[in-house]
């Protein structure tokens, strides 16, 4: 039986391909129904294109949808995956740069240290905003 996968944030350029290819990879996968989200319409109608044509270059039975709407994706989600990043990467770019200036030197901000915690101000509300849509 298919699964269903959620990707909320999915309009990253590199990573949501490389992600759901990795999770088509696995045989008993390939016929899993992805729902990708993303407020940039833009970005997610890219990824969309590009991920439909490497399902179709691949002659996989996976199925693809993309929205803008999150609670339409996670709509019947077996599995859910937040990929976003609150803030874009200027955001990032601060939560490395500010413990810099302060004699923080980190090599990623985005789980440890100051930038870590600035990171997760961003993002916790974020995330539990997704917990209560899906459990709704």
């Amino acid at each position: 039986m298919p699964i269903k996968v959620a990707v909320i944030g999915a309009g990253s350029i590199g990573f949501t391909r490389r992600l759901m290819r990795d999770i088509l990879s696995v045989p008993e996968l390939a016929d899993s129904a992805f729902a990708f989200h993303d407020l940039n319409k833009h970005n997610l109608d890219m990824i969309a294109q590009l991920a439909a044509r490497d399902i179709e270059a691949n002659a996989l039975p996976a199925k693809l949808s993309a929205t803008t709407n999150r609670r339409r994706a996670l709509d019947g989600a077996d599995y859910v995956l937040n990929t976003t990043r609150i803030g874009g990467l200027k955001a990032f770019a601060h939560d490395i740069d500010i413990p810099l200036k302060y004699g923080i030197d980190q090599c990623v901000g985005d789980t440890l240290c100051a930038g870590g915690i600035m990171y997760g101000q961003r993002n916790i509300p974020q995330v539990l905003a997704f917990c209560k849509d899906i459990r709704e």
